[in-house]
């Protein structure tokens, strides 16, 4: 259920519309914050600004991308992962940690959560999807595509679509509402999952949560950080 923090953080909002990111590097002596001024193409929604503070404002530039660019050719064509060995999935771990140190100050309050993504990675593959992607889950249904959409002022919505059996094609879909519980975290509550599988559709189980960390985000990517300690990688749907 929706609470009224969570309508009054994010109300602000009126859509997933995409901001364009602006770094104001200062080269004072006595201070080294760098703020993100993050100036929307649409008028509806005022400026924003995120600050974040690092060691040596210098090395920001091209630093992020760089790095963006690199943890997404380690997780592509991986399966979200699952095919990558333990040694492959510390060295995503270590670039999404570098890439921690350029995240904005307030994550949960940026526009930029809004709109649709792909997981394109998971460090535990059950963590999206459940029992879909254990290892027996993924011998009989294999995934097409693992989305999550995040509507403005709260709602979240993950589907996974796929095909059972080499011929089949069946979605599992969960609608939630999003919570903010400080600058970073977030709670979702979803409710009971729909299961479509060819012209059968109908619902199942119970009400779930989850929390979420996020750790870094920007017109790309979003990383996030599970409760339990999973890793998350997000890349925005073109």
């Amino acid at each position: 259920m929706a609470s009224s923090s969570s309508l009054a953080l994010l109300s602000s909002f009126r859509g997933p519309e995409l901001c364009k990111t602006k770094s104001l590097i200062s080269h004072s002596k006595h201070s080294s914050d760098v703020s993100f001024s993050f100036q929307c193409r649409k008028s509806r929604i005022p400026p924003i600004l995120c600050s974040v503070s690092v060691s040596d404002p210098q090395v920001l530039t091209g630093r992020p991308d760089d790095l963006v660019a690199s943890i997404l050719s380690k997780v592509t064509e991986t399966d979200r992962g699952v095919s990558l060995t333990k040694e492959q999935q510390e060295e995503v771990t270590r670039v999404a940690q570098e890439l921690q140190k350029y995240c904005v100050a307030e994550p949960v309050r940026c526009p930029l959560i809004f709109g649709e993504w792909d997981v394109v990675y998971c460090s535990n593959p059950t963590s999206p999807g459940g029992g879909y992607r254990s290892a027996f889950g993924r011998l009989v249904f294999r995934t097409k595509e693992m989305i999550q959409a995040v509507e403005a002022p709260d709602t979240v919505k993950n589907k996974v679509s796929f095909s059972a059996l080499g011929f089949l094609d069946g979605e599992v879909s969960l609608k939630g509402r999003l919570k903010a519980l400080d600058d970073s975290w977030i709670q979702v509550i979803f409710e009971a999952p729909q299961l479509k599988v060819g012209s059968l559709e109908f619902q199942y189980g119970g009400e779930s949560e989850v929390k979420l960390k996020i750790t870094y985000i920007d017109e790309k990517i979003r990383l996030g950080k599970g409760s339990r300690g999973s890793l998350f990688v997000f890349q925005r749907r073109k």
